[in-house]
């Protein structure tokens, strides 16, 4: 089978994933039925059946010594993100008899390696993340993991098939900036709020300022973070933006780019500098 099947059974994968996240969801609540009190995460069980399915009651449901929810954070979505990125790449290449793929295709298709690549290099880092710590594993994680990531993030990819747009060197140069200055905020602010987690008391982060919140926390409240609220966030947007230029039009790109920002912008609350 050619990886440009992927293309033209887009939506039968979609749906296949989207069933799977549910059967993997219903298994993981009935199983977190069994779970002692001190396996539950505090934020799914809250006793509304609906609540806790979506939010997740067991906080690391592990079969044997394998993590089910810290392998599918990362692993299958963004790999599955990375493959069907590349499918669609040889599909434009078949579908228009070209022996190689538009300038277009290949921004896309880089700048979103690069953020995949980032991603499981820095994979540690999602050790101290809200998602690992705190949520539980439930539909809303199973979804988001393994559909939501491979399947929305590739639209610009899958657009392009067959929407075809010729990109000029000095406009792809631009986007080119525009992603590497997003790539730049996201890593930097990333970076030093897991070093902050990981030891606030490193020297390095001595120039670091902090206020105390009501649960006894400390919030960082300078370097990237005195910038703005969330400034990985705003990396985030930056680099959507730019993923989504390629494919052309203004209401093309923002069309392409609210499948990404929300995703996002959902996790806000749960992804902050402190520690």
């Amino acid at each position: 089978m050619e990886l440009y099947y992927l293309y033209n059974h887009f939506l039968q994968f979609a749906v296949s994933a989207t069933v799977f996240s549910v059967a993997l969801s219903i298994y993981l609540y009935v199983r977190s039925l069994k779970s002692s009190e001190e396996e539950l995460s505090p934020g799914g069980n809250s006793g509304n059946i609906i609540y806790d399915f979506f939010m997740g009651r067991e906080l690391n449901p592990r079969i044997g010594h394998f993590d089910l929810k810290y392998f599918c954070e990362l692993r299958p979505g963004l790999i599955g993100w990375v493959v069907i990125n590349l499918a669609m790449l040889l599909t434009e290449m078949k579908v228009h008899r070209q022996s190689m793929p538009s300038l277009s295709m290949i921004l896309v298709n880089t700048f979103q390696l690069l953020y995949v690549v980032d991603a499981l290099w820095n994979e540690e880092a999602i050790l101290t993340t809200m998602d690992i710590t705190h949520d539980g594993f439930g539909f809303m994680l199973a979804f988001g993991d393994l559909v939501w990531v491979p399947f929305l993030y590739s639209l610009q990819a899958f657009y392009l098939v067959n929407h075809p747009h010729e990109v000029s060197w000095p406009t792809a140069c631009a986007i080119l900036t525009l992603n590497f200055l997003g790539y730049y905020i996201f890593r930097g602010a990333n970076s030093q709020k897991n070093a902050f987690r990981r030891n606030p008391k490193d020297p390095k982060l001595a120039h670091l300022k902090v206020i105390p919140t009501a649960t006894g926390k400390n919030l960082l409240v300078s370097g990237w973070w005195g910038l703005v609220r969330h400034p990985n966030y705003l990396g985030d947007i930056i680099m959507a933006l730019a993923w989504s230029l390629p494919c052309g039009k203004i209401k093309k790109y923002l069309l392409l780019n609210s499948s990404i920002v929300p995703a996002y912008l959902s996790q806000s609350e749960n992804d902050s500098s402190s520690l």
